[in-house]
């Protein structure tokens, strides 16, 4: 059975263009794009070339112009949004981990992770409970109390990882998040997220330049003036 069908990230036929007539930009033309649950793929490609726009739809931050997207078991958009409230889709459907941690400087890590389910209702005790269950999946836990200030980089993303995870979205997009770190540190964070995708069974986006993690994925997606084709990829330690 493809679990994909039920979950995960579909992408079909999903286009973007800016403006009209002459001056019309196709960003995206005609994108197809499968992630299964459980699997972390990489989206590579040039500066200019589509990445950014495909993240922006994915992550229901811009409307397509046409096409599919189906995420977890929703088909959020086709031809137009099938999700009233997006606000809500992106705090609790989808998970965000940027190339920068942006943590909130005046909360301390458990408080910076439990934030998005407190804001979606849950019990602020239940909120934290989870938060340090996350923290301590992420080898954090003993940092679970100090401020973002006081934390290495490494710690800043993988605390940025479980804030990603606290709601247990079945999509996460990641956009460079390994840019500012070095190899070790970067692998890390790569190993991470394939740990986290399987226990959680989220399907996971990373949008990279970064060389030192690209051999690590299964799967790519080239994107090149809109256009995506899909390679194998070699996985290495990561079997």
């Amino acid at each position: 059975m493809d679990k994909s069908k039920g979950k995960g990230i579909r992408i079909e036929n999903l286009t973007k263009t800016y403006g009209q007539g002459d001056t019309a930009v196709h960003a995206l033309k005609n994108v197809n794009m499968v992630v299964a649950p459980g699997e972390v793929v990489g989206l590579v490609g040039p500066s200019g070339s589509g990445k950014s726009t495909l993240l922006k739809c994915l992550g229901a931050v811009i409307e397509p112009t046409s096409g599919r997207m189906i995420l977890g078991q929703d088909v959020i958009y086709e031809n137009g949004w099938n999700i009233k409230d997006l606000r809500a889709l992106r705090r609790d459907k989808i998970g965000f981990v940027f190339q920068a941690p942006y943590l909130i400087p005046f909360l301390d890590v458990t408080d910076n992770v439990a934030l998005l389910p407190m804001l979606a209702g849950v019990a602020n005790a239940e909120a934290r409970q989870r938060a340090v269950a996350l923290l301590e999946a992420l080898d954090v836990g003993h940092r679970a109390k100090a401020m973002p200030s006081q934390l290495s980089g490494g710690e800043q993303q993988r605390v940025s990882i479980a804030r990603g995870l606290i709601n247990r979205p079945p999509v996460i997009l990641a956009d460079e998040p390994t840019a500012p770190l070095d190899s070790e540190r970067a692998l890390a964070v790569i190993r991470i997220l394939n740990q986290m995708a399987k226990q959680f069974d989220t399907a996971i986006v990373v949008v990279t330049h970064d060389e030192k993690i690209i051999p690590t994925f299964k799967r790519i997606y080239h994107i090149r003036d809109g256009v995506t084709y899909e390679e194998a990829g070699e996985g290495r330690n990561f079997a």
